[in-house]
C-alpha cells in the first residue's frame, strides 16, 4: 500500500502578480540551495504564471526566498546607498550652484558698454581670477587724431624761450643795480669810517673868513658861506644834534657835537630840519640858508669849537679832515 500525500483543503496560493520592488544598495545573504529546493517541493503550482503586463524598471533587483511565515524588510529604492555616500550635503550643493550662477552672470553681463563698442578690445571680469573688466578703444579706426599739433608745440616752445630770456635779462639788470648800490654803500661806509668832512654848501663861495674885523663887535669867529634863502645846508661831519632853535644874534642855529666833543655851529638858518638827539652823517641835509639874527644878507655862518670851548678857524679844521675848497 502506498502512502498518499494529503491534499490541502482550501484554495491554493497563486503567485502574486505584484512585481517585487527593486533593491539598490547592499546585498542580502540568501539561504542555502537545499532549503530553497525543499521549500519549492511543498508548493504545487496548478496553473501557469501569467505574463505580467507591467513594465519592470531596468534597475536590477534581488529577490530572495524567505522561510515560510517570516517576512524580511526590504529597503526602498530611494534610500541612499554607497553611490551617494561620499557626496556633499544639500546646503553645500545649493551654495556651489549659487556661486556658479553668479560667476556666469558676471561673465555674461560685465562691461556691456565696452563689449558693444565696435573696434574695441574688452577683457571680461572674472570672479575666479580677481580681474576686473577693462577695455581699450582704438581711435585710429574712427579717424580721430588726439595728438597735439606740432605748430602749437613750436609756439609753446618759442613762448617759453622768450619768457626765459626776459627773466634772465631782468635778473642781469637787477644784479647790476644791486652791484652799483653796493658800490655806493661801500664808498659811504668808507667815508664814514674815515670821518671825512665835507663842505656845508655847494658851490662854495666865502664872503668872510675867521679873525676879520669890521662889522663884528671884536673879530669874526667863523666862516661865512654865500647862499640864497632856502639852499640846503649839509652836515660837515658825523655827530649828534645837541641843540636846535633860535639863539639871539645867531638867529636859527643848529649845533652838532662830534664823537671827540667838537661842536659845529650852523647859524642864520631859515628852517631847521633836525631835532635835538638826532644822529646825522656827513653830507646829510639838516636845514636851509636864511637871514635870521644880526645879518646884512642871506648866508651861512659856520663855527668850529673843539670840546665846546672857544672857536677856531673852520678853514684849517676842514682842510685837516679832508674837505677841499
Amino acid at each position: 500500500m502506498g502512502s498518499h500525500r494529503a491534499d490541502r483543503s482550501g484554495p491554493r496560493r497563486r503567485p502574486s502578480e505584484t512585481p517585487v520592488a527593486p533593491y539598490v544598495g547592499r546585498r542580502i545573504a540568501t539561504p542555502p540551495a537545499s532549503a530553497v529546493v525543499a521549500e519549492a517541493a511543498v508548493v504545487e503550482v496548478s496553473a501557469p504564471v501569467p505574463t505580467p503586463t507591467t513594465l519592470i524598471p531596468a534597475t536590477p533587483a534581488v529577490a530572495c526566498a524567505t522561510a515560510a511565515g517570516k517576512r524580511r524588510a526590504v529597503k526602498h529604492a530611494g534610500s541612499r546607498g554607497s553611490l551617494f555616500k561620499n557626496l556633499p550635503s544639500a546646503p553645500v550643493l545649493v551654495g556651489v550652484a549659487t556661486l556658479a550662477i553668479a560667476v556666469t552672470g558676471a561673465i555674461t553681463s560685465a562691461q556691456p558698454d565696452l563689449a558693444a563698442t565696435g573696434g574695441s578690445s574688452v577683457r571680461q571680469a572674472s570672479a575666479l581670477s580677481g580681474a576686473s573688466g577693462t577695455g581699450s578703444v582704438n581711435l585710429r579706426d574712427r579717424g580721430v587724431n588726439v595728438s597735439r599739433d606740432s605748430r602749437r608745440d613750436a609756439l609753446a616752445d618759442v613762448s617759453d624761450s622768450e619768457l626765459v630770456a626776459a627773466a634772465e635779462q631782468q635778473a642781469q639788470q637787477r644784479n647790476a643795480a644791486l652791484a652799483e648800490f653796493a658800490k655806493l654803500a661801500q664808498a659811504q661806509a668808507d667815508k664814514i669810517a674815515l670821518n671825512v668832512w665835507v663842505m656845508p654848501l655847494d658851490p662854495v663861495v666865502l664872503t668872510a673868513r675867521y679873525g676879520e674885523y669890521g662889522l663884528w663887535a671884536s673879530y669874526h669867529t667863523g666862516l661865512d658861506f654865500n647862499g640864497n634863502t632856502g639852499d640846503p645846508i649839509m652836515a660837515v661831519a658825523n655827530g649828534v644834534v645837541s641843540s636846535a632853535g633860535y639863539d639871539g644874534s645867531y638867529g636859527n642855529k643848529t649845533v652838532v657835537t662830534l664823537e671827540d666833543g667838537t661842536e659845529i655851529w650852523y647859524a642864520h638858518q631859515t628852517s631847521i630840519l633836525v631835532s635835538e638827539g638826532d644822529v646825522v652823517r656827513a653830507g646829510e641835509v639838516i636845514g636851509t640858508v636864511g637871514a635870521t639874527g644880526n645879518v646884512t644878507g642871506s648866508h651861512l655862518h659856520l663855527e668850529v669849537r673843539p670840546g665846546g670851548g672857544d672857536p677856531v678857524d673852520p678853514y684849517q679844521a676842514l682842510v685837516v679832515h679832508g674837505a677841499t675848497f
